[in-house]
């Protein structure tokens, strides 16, 4: 299988940012899934005075996510795909939210060491080239103690949650991929899926990045299993 990486899955996120809400909003679960893990940051007084980075924030369903969970926060957006930025962008709700259009990997040098007192990222890890680098990345631009909620596929180890997800994979999502056009776009996501880390693995990589008070914690309905929130906070340096 070839996954799609860099300017190929920008592309392709840039091609299909047309019909992308109307597919996640027929995923039971999908919007209410986001808000949980939204939630699980924790953040006190609705975010007051905090800065949050939602990172890979698409077309803005973890940044309107992070906004019922932290009204008063204020937010940037990064995505690496100029086409999912841009319905994010015009969402009336997202209109006072910053948007960045940038690769993580160009974060580095683009944002400040210790910029955020919170991130949060929704179905990113996976792919990327390099996650290791992006967490490192993640803890450098938190401020010590700093909260990261990551909302992913990482299926639990079980081959029933394979099996599950691949079914799902062949009667629905690929089906509706070919039907908008978008078919390369919804392979990558089903063999991302199936290759990336296990919840134990993810939650392993957050712990050699840097983070601790790491868990991973299920989500209802047919994703238990599939998909996870994993929060942890930046340790401070030594």
């Amino acid at each position: 299988m070839t996954l799609l990486r860099g300017p190929a899955l920008s592309e392709a996120f840039d091609q299909g940012s047309g019909a992308y809400d109307r597919l996640v909003a027929a995923s039971p679960g999908y919007h209410a899934h986001l808000r949980r893990s939204a939630r699980r940051l924790g953040l006190p007084d609705g975010g007051a005075g905090m800065r949050v980075l939602d990172l890979g924030c698409g077309t803005g369903a973890s940044t309107e996510a992070l906004l019922a969970a932290a009204p008063l926060a204020r937010i940037t957006g990064v995505d690496a795909s100029a086409g999912m930025l841009e319905r994010a962008a015009a969402k009336p709700r997202l209109t006072h939210v910053e948007f960045v259009h940038a690769p993580v990997e160009e974060l580095a040098v683009r944002l400040a060491p210790g910029s955020f007192d919170a991130v949060f990222a929704g179905y990113l890890f996976r792919n990327l080239q390099d996650p290791d680098a992006a967490l490192r990345l993640v803890r450098r631009l938190l401020v010590p103690s700093g909260r990261l909620a990551v909302h992913e596929y990482a299926l639990g180890g079980s081959p029933v949650h394979r099996a599950v997800w691949n079914a799902v994979c062949a009667a629905i999502i690929r089906p509706a991929g070919r039907l908008t056009g978008d078919a390369r776009l919804y392979r990558h996501l089903q063999d991302s899926v199936n290759t990336f880390d296990t919840a134990p693995e993810f939650a392993g990589r957050l712990r050699r990045a840097g983070f601790r008070d790491v868990r991973a914690l299920p989500l209802p309905g047919w994703e238990t299993g599939i998909t996870h929130t994993f929060v942890g906070r930046a340790r401070e340096e030594s």
